[in-house]
């Protein structure tokens, strides 16, 4: 990760002076806070707002005076600053952004496209950066030779950065568009664009869609308080982008000196490069940029204080979007069901409800699919098949559910059918081992199989995305099925789901019935309950908190992250929830059970994707069924023994 930072300064126009000390001291306070890079508005160091005061020869002396100033206390302090000047460059001049770190201007960056319309008029004064070129093109400043041109890349500790000056962005093809195909993976655009009447949302979402297209960070920051008010006002924005979402925003119309600091996970963006192969499709030659490589000092170390990490990145905190979300994901997995029963002409499906979640989500999706379709809700045939765990609680919630939705519902009981197998396989019944529990599932599988022969039907399986990633399913049984509702509805977001089904019912029996559900503790309910009649195998207890799988599968498969990283993401995301100890404890075990359980994977039934991580072999992910989990495991070890 690096810490980039947003300024927004106190700016007076044609006060050089104050307006470098304004400079200066924002970006010593972001130093101080670990901060590499600080962007700071378009023009800051004369104010952008000077008209035709640019044309004056004393400003743009002083404007290079004050820029030397900045350089100066840029040697003393460890961060690399972006400022907004104006430069005279063979008999005309550009609107220019600065590179500075340790006391070097590593090179201009000056706009390309200039605004000339409405209220702006930058012809007037400046030339287009278009024709110049790092290669060849020099200023002299200080008697340095400093490069100039819309071709730089800067480098520092590691991470490219470039830049772009406020309309460069709003143009059909930004300039941060090449850079970032030319390998820039920070984006900072030095801004001075006025407050308008809805323009800010407008703004937001460009940042979101361009550092989305980008793949990279992108770093905003737009003149505020100080700038003439004469036609305009300026109400300053520094916001943080990264991949499509904003990391942190500056609320506007502030009267003091603004600082937004974030986090960019630079490891994400690379991984989404190479992932999403189609980004180097129109690979930029990067012979064609100057690569400015700054002399970096000391690199502070990352503590993610500036990087929200949040501990269910399945599931939406915002209670509005979530209901939205839950609308739609019930809505893709109900229509994926209802288009295979209408391809083959079935109007009769086979579940086994258990009272669980997972079930009670596959039959809640599958009743709105055949009210998609029309079907009669007797079609759905539901069996409650009580074996040697299940409890009263369970089995009522249950038979009360498929009472309240109205299908055609049936018990088959498997003690007397297991009973047998176990004596035809000479399995003690008081022997409480993986045989004695898979037997259970396995014989519930082929009751629902055969039951669904009888009725012309399909089984709709009802395994979800966390079980398949922890393989705590069990192998031909309820692996198996004819289609899989919640093949990639991982266990955090089935929660949320089926409570969102609540929701919808309103207060009633359907309603008290799922919050009830929701509150069960999550158990395959194939070991005997305790005395009390209470759920005695609770699966949080063997294979750890789903929570923090579903947190550990999001981040390797979606970014590909270290698992160290892993665990110190999950370390302050569930911000002392669980000790580093414990996370550490529960992460090898799902990278050894990632690993050793692929096999199920590879034979899973059909089901429709949902989001963006699924473990459909025919789609999104493949590998083979013995690799190696020992490089993964001996890092996390490595890391105990340090720690």
């Amino acid at each position: 990760m690096i810490r980039v930072a947003a300024a927004v300064p106190a700016v007076r126009p044609c006060d050089i002076t104050d307006n470098v000390e304004s400079i200066c001291e924002l970006s010593a306070r972001a130093a101080s806070q670990g901060v590499r890079v600080v962007t700071f508005p378009e023009l800051c160091v004369t104010g952008y707002t000077c008209a035709d005061l640019f044309d004056d020869s004393l400003l743009l002396t002083e404007a290079m005076e004050g820029l030397s100033r900045i350089v100066e206390f840029s040697k003393s302090h460890n961060i690399a600053m972006i400022v907004g000047v104006p430069v005279p460059y063979r008999g005309k001049l550009y609107n220019c952004a600065a590179f500075i770190y340790r006391g070097v201007i590593e090179g201009l960056v000056p706009k390309t496209h200039l605004p000339n319309y409405n209220e702006f008029y930058e012809k007037r004064w400046f030339a287009s950066g278009v024709g110049l070129d790092a290669f060849k093109d020099f200023v002299s400043i200080r008697d340095i030779d400093v490069p100039i041109g819309s071709n730089i890349i800067f480098t520092i500790d590691g991470v490219n950065v470039g830049v772009e000056i406020c309309e460069d962005l709003w143009v059909p093809q930004p300039p941060s568009g090449s850079l970032a195909m030319a390998g820039a993976e920070i984006i900072c655009n030095l801004s001075a664009s006025d407050a308008l009447l809805g323009k800010r949302a407008y703004m937001m979402d460009l940042l979101r869609s361009q550092s989305a297209r980008c793949r990279c960070g992108y770093i905003y920051s737009s003149a505020g308080f100080g700038e003439s008010s004469t036609d305009l006002a300026f109400s300053g924005n520094a916001i943080v982008a990264e991949n499509g979402t904003i990391l942190e925003s500056s609320r506007e119309f502030c009267t003091d000196p603004m600082l937004t600091i974030a986090d960019v996970d630079v490891q994400h963006l690379r991984h989404d490069r190479i992932h999403f192969s189609s980004f180097n499709d129109h690979f930029t030659d990067r012979d064609r940029y100057w690569l400015a490589e700054t002399r970096s000092g000391e690199i502070p170390a990352n503590d993610m204080k500036f990087r929200h990490i949040d501990p269910m990145p399945f599931v939406d905190s915002d209670e509005t979007r979530m209901n939205r979300r839950c609308d739609e994901i019930s809505s893709i997995q109900a229509w994926g069901l209802a288009t295979r029963l209408k391809a083959i002409n079935c109007r009769n499906v086979v579940l086994g409800i258990s009272g669980g979640l997972d079930s009670t989500l596959a039959l809640l999706v599958t009743v709105k699919a055949f009210d998609m379709l029309g079907y009669d809700r007797k079609g759905i045939h539901g069996i409650t098949m009580p074996g040697f765990g299940t409890t009263h609680r369970t089995k009522g919630n249950a038979d009360h559910l498929m009472e309240a939705l109205g299908i055609t519902s049936m018990e088959i009981p498997i003690g007397p059918a297991v009973d047998l197998h176990f004596k035809d396989i000479g399995q003690d019944p008081e022997n409480r081992d993986i045989t004695y529990e898979n037997s259970q599932a396995r014989e519930r599988t082929q009751i629902l199989m055969d039951v669904a022969n009888k009725v012309n039907g399909l089984v709709v399986g009802t395994g979800d995305l966390s079980e398949l990633a922890l393989g705590w399913c069990t192998y031909n049984a309820d692996q198996m099925s004819m289609y899989g509702v919640n093949a990639s509805v991982p266990k955090t977001m089935v929660r949320y789901l089926v409570r969102g089904y609540a929701r919808e019912a309103g207060p009633g029996t359907l309603r008290d019935i799922l919050l009830d559900i929701v509150d069960t503790p999550i158990s395959p309910e194939l070991l005997p309950p305790t005395a009390d009649g209470k759920i005695a195998q609770k699966t949080e207890d063997n294979v750890g908190p789903y929570e923090l799988h579903d947190f550990f599968l999001y981040h390797m498969m979606r970014f590909g992250s270290d698992p160290l990283k892993i665990a110190a993401m999950a370390l302050k995301g569930f911000d002392g929830k669980y000790d580093l100890d414990t996370i550490y404890k529960w992460l090898k075990t799902f990278y050894k059970r990632f690993f050793s359980q692929q096999f199920k994977r590879s034979c899973m039934p059909d089901g429709v994707k949902i989001g963006s991580i699924c473990l459909s072999p025919r789609g999104d992910w493949r590998m083979p069924s013995d690799a190696s989990v020992k490089i993964w495991i001996d890092r996390i070890d490595s890391a105990e023994r340090n720690s």
